[in-house]
């Protein structure tokens, strides 16, 4: 199924980006590996490097500026002559309540994970309906089923990738092209180091943010598994990852309680 398909991955620097491009790569894929790291991304790459017969390309990206999504596209499409896959995987995250955390604060957030998804989904996806073949897979999360407290920012960007990507599954209907959701769990990646606290926070947003990381457990090579699994199946929506199951079935079937429920989660 991926065996000479050009795979285009965000955020490959490290954790679920990498671990897709390392079973992309055993797959028999072509990479296009882009990440805001240079040394994340240098890492991604000589890891692949040890495996024969992999073609890769590595490129530093911001996905939060348009102009540098879309020249991306542009070099992808010179390199490789088009794309069949892309992941639309680059997050960060940021802790706070809502009242504690500024503006700047969600733009910057939503610039990452809102934005960038957009410009990704936007810069590709020309060359995918000329040719009538490709998918697109946004990365959104199980926070984009449920809204979770101290997260406000995070959840605005995780719902809004929800939102475009199930529009998109009824205008590709007939095309060619199809997009897929994936909502992980508690991925033991480096967001919760990489994320930020609001620079108002105080000591109960910190301390919120230390308990929020025991929910990280699932390994990212397990979570890539899982995306890469769903994507032979034809799956439009890829639940994967710790407590994923139980945040996705409080979210359908108790909208209105769930709050209650997740401080019992851990």
């Amino acid at each position: 199924m991926f065996k000479d398909k050009v795979v285009v991955i965000t955020g490959s620097g490290s954790g679920i980006g990498r671990e897709l491009a390392l079973q992309f790569a055993d797959a028999g894929a072509r990479l296009a590996l882009s990440d805001i790291s240079k040394a994340g991304l240098d890492q991604t790459l000589a890891m692949i490097a040890a495996k024969p017969g992999v073609t890769v390309r590595g490129y530093v990206l911001d996905v939060s500026s348009r102009e540098a999504v879309f020249a991306h596209a542009a070099e992808v499409k010179r390199d490789f002559g088009t794309a069949h896959y892309v992941i639309n995987n680059a997050g960060a995250t940021v802790f706070g309540s809502v009242d504690r955390t500024s503006i700047e604060e969600f733009e910057w957030q939503l610039g990452v994970n809102m934005w960038g998804v957009l410009y990704g989904t936007k810069a590709f996806l020309p060359m995918m309906l000329e040719q009538r073949e490709g998918c697109v897979v946004n990365i959104s999360s199980v926070f984009g089923l449920l809204g979770y407290p101290m997260q406000g920012a995070y959840n605005m960007s995780k719902f809004a990738v929800r939102g475009l990507t199930e529009c998109l599954w009824s205008e590709l209907e007939g095309t060619g092209v199809r997009a897929v959701c994936v909502h992980p769990g508690g991925i033991k990646t480096n967001i919760e180091k990489s994320g930020r606290l609001c620079q108002a926070a105080t000591e109960a947003d910190s301390q919120f943010s230390k308990n929020a990381e025991k929910l990280l457990k699932t390994p990212p090579a397990e979570c890539a598994a899982d995306i890469i699994r769903g994507l032979r199946k034809g799956s439009n929506r890829i639940i994967t990852g710790h407590r994923s199951g139980a945040m996705f079935w409080m979210g359908r079937l108790v909208p209105n309680f769930y709050p209650r429920l997740l401080r019992l989660l851990g």
